[in-house]
């Protein structure tokens, strides 16, 4: 029997088109892909472009996802691996997974109460919950979860009197990290997401129209109201305390001189963990040893900031090269199988941090489909580990590349 195929007889008929299942039922999301295809059927063109899209033309976003198929697997086979461990030791903890929720905005727009949906799915499987900013729940606002490994992401907005505030109020929720984002020094290109508003950030004609196509969508969004921005909202008039008023105010006040003594400054205002996101450069990364930080996240912002950046994964390797191996690094942007998570924890990397990807199950079906993205992406690491023929994710390092 030849190994090569025949071609195809004239009177055979072609294989049917392969379609990601995008129907209700989150039991037959088989992948991360499907979820995104449930998200995309059910989110407002405008949410799902905010969601969805990067800068420019999305060059970035294309190479994070290219720059996995550098690396491929050498396995290894005969070996006992009936008994498998996805466990982790992030930030002096032990994790039940080798993974967390990164820091995203707007979550409210996704599904009511977003934040707290997450939040609750994240603790549910042990997994830290980092929560932005740009949240639409206030930071005090978790303490009803139980268990929760609560981290906060800080952006600088306005002077130097508004940052304090945040990381005071977020010491008050007692969160276990604090993560403050560098990459926006300024804001990303982001041409598709402002294709849907006309002036300012007023939606456009069309995209209010396909708005009304979307029922289900207003009826679970916008029966409070749009949602708030309590974190920001002391430092916002009365009158832009809305969603396109707050979005109006981020832009206005957004902060493009941060230097190293306003990170030493943060570093002495927070007493616990100090994370510092989207590290893309060699001596960036010593800079934020040298301010003390406890770790970095290798991050290009998802390709929402710089088109034509360099992907974390390919960084991964060389930063804990330059950090040694008891630094604490993080990697995002890009992820969406759990075999790319096991090629970020071979190349070096701690743990990753899950953007998207737990979006689409939030977008698809609140904390069940949140849950269910976590539950894919740790069977699909377990799976993986096993085939490798490794028991414990602590085992993986670049022999398992070819």
């Amino acid at each position: 029997m030849s190994f090569f195929p025949r071609p195809a007889m004239a009177s055979e008929p072609s294989a049917p088109p392969r379609r990601f299942y995008s129907g209700r039922d989150l039991a037959r999301a088989q992948t991360i892909g499907d979820l995104r295809a449930m998200a995309m059927r059910r989110l407002p063109r405008f949410s799902a472009e905010y969601l969805e899209g990067g800068a420019e033309e999305e060059i970035t976003m294309r190479r994070n996802r290219a720059a996995f198929d550098a690396h491929v697997f050498k396995p290894r086979v005969v070996r006992d691996v009936s008994h498998r461990n996805l466990s982790r030791t992030v930030l002096g903890k032990r994790r039940p997974l080798p993974f967390a929720i990164g820091p995203t905005g707007f979550n409210g727009l996704l599904w009511d109460q977003g934040d707290h949906v997450l939040a609750r799915a994240a603790a549910k499987a042990g997994i830290p919950f980092s929560q932005s900013t740009t949240s639409n729940r206030a930071v005090e606002a978790f303490g009803d979860i139980p268990d929760l490994s609560h981290w906060f992401q800080l952006y600088l907005f306005g002077d130097d009197t508004i940052f304090p505030q945040i990381i005071a109020a977020a010491d008050r929720a007692n969160c276990e990290a604090l993560i403050v984002t560098v990459d926006s020094p300024v804001l990303g290109n982001r041409e598709w997401d402002r294709r849907n508003y006309r002036l300012g950030l007023d939606l456009s004609w069309s995209s209010k129209f396909n708005m009304l196509m979307h029922p289900g969508w207003m009826a679970r969004i916008l029966k409070n109201g749009c949602p708030p921005f309590p974190n920001l909202e002391p430092f916002i008039p009365e009158a832009d305390r809305n969603l396109f008023g707050v979005a109006r105010w981020c832009a206005k006040h957004h902060r493009s001189a941060i230097s190293w003594q306003n990170i030493e400054t943060i570093r002495s205002l927070w007493p616990r963990k100090l994370i510092i996101k989207g590290v893309q450069h060699e001596d960036d990364l010593k800079m934020c040893i040298d301010a003390g930080a406890d770790g970095v996240v290798l991050s290009n912002h998802g390709g929402r900031q710089l088109d034509r950046a360099v992907s974390p994964v390919e960084l991964i390797a060389p930063a804990r090269a330059a950090a040694g191996p008891d630094f604490t690094i993080l990697v995002d942007s890009g992820f969406r199988r759990g075999t790319e998570i096991v090629q970020a924890l071979a190349l070096g990397a701690d743990a990753v941090l899950l953007g998207r990807a737990t979006l689409y199950g939030l977008a698809a079906g609140g904390e069940a489909g949140a849950t269910r993205a976590i539950d894919i992406l740790a069977a699909e690491v377990d799976r993986t580990i096993g085939m490798l023929g490794l028991t414990h994710v602590d085992e993986l390092d670049h022999h398992v590349f070819a």
